[in-house]
């Protein structure tokens, strides 16, 4: 008998799959709102970006289920301890392999659920980023550049993230691509805005789905070849020189080092 699972995972259209779990939620009551539309978008992009080797039809749904049990107020400190856990139990009751609900169980670290899962790290920095760039009722949503300086050290500073690195040359990355013919925006902080101006999550997933996608990796797309041609002809130019000024000075050293030596030796 199919499950839950089996008809979510089987489902690889991702704007399909935002549609399964938004009409989840109507009947269960989980929740499901814009934030887990505008991280999913985020996580897509991430892994096109970076191509690391995880299933990404997995890590999506992972991402669209991993905060079912969230429950949104920030004094309720016993649910956010405990919300991923109580998730990745719900999970596992649909249909949800074990090794699955451990991935979103350790979207964050409270279970204190040790060896991490690759998919974890990538939606742990996914969810903390995204986060930090929306707004809540005690404060107002931070700037990219001021989310990854707090992510790297504030939220992770005493932690291990196999992929901050990575998840960091992808927001810069992202900063550097103007989505906006008229004003300056990057690409990310167009995200930020389409989020905050749609009225509900049917008009913000069709928003992103329907006209920010297909404009952001066209743009990805273009940006990626630029950069790589650049790199390319430096790599070519017949006038770069061999080695940097500081790896010259060294090699220079090296080597006056060794006549002085020779000069020693010989008298």
């Amino acid at each position: 008998m199919e499950t839950f699972a089996d008809y979510i995972l089987e489902e690889k259209d991702l704007a399909s799959k935002m549609e399964i779990v938004y009409y989840l939620a109507k009947k269960t009551r989980i929740f499901f709102d814009k934030s887990v539309i505008f991280k999913t978008e985020l996580t897509r992009m991430f892994l096109n970006y970076s191509k690391i080797e995880v299933d990404k039809n997995l890590v999506l749904t992972a991402s669209l289920l991993c905060n079912i049990k969230k429950v949104d107020n920030a004094q309720d400190i016993e649910s956010i301890h405990t919300y991923a856990k109580k998730g990745a139990e719900y999970l596992a009751t649909i249909g949800f392999s074990k090794r699955f609900c451990k991935i979103c169980e350790e979207v964050n670290r409270y279970s204190n659920s040790n060896p991490r899962e690759r998919e974890s790290d990538i939606l742990e920095l996914i969810d903390q980023f995204g986060g930090m760039l929306l707004d809540r009722p005690e404060r107002i949503g931070f700037k990219p550049d001021e989310a990854l300086v707090l992510l790297e050290y504030r939220n992770l500073k005493d932690e291990y993230n196999r992929y901050l690195e990575t998840f960091m040359q992808f927001v810069n990355f992202m900063e550097s691509i103007d989505m906006s013919e008229l004003v300056n925006m990057s690409a990310i902080k167009r995200l930020v805005k389409i989020h905050n101006e749609s009225k509900d999550i049917v008009s913000f997933i069709k928003e992103v789905v329907y006209s920010y996608e297909p404009k952001v990796d066209k743009m990805i797309e273009k940006e990626m070849e630029k950069q790589s041609k650049e790199m390319f002809s430096k790599v070519n130019d017949p006038n770069r020189p061999l080695f940097s000024e500081e790896t010259a000075k060294k090699i220079m050293s090296h080597v006056a080092d060794e006549k002085l030596k020779e000069g020693v030796e010989n008298n």
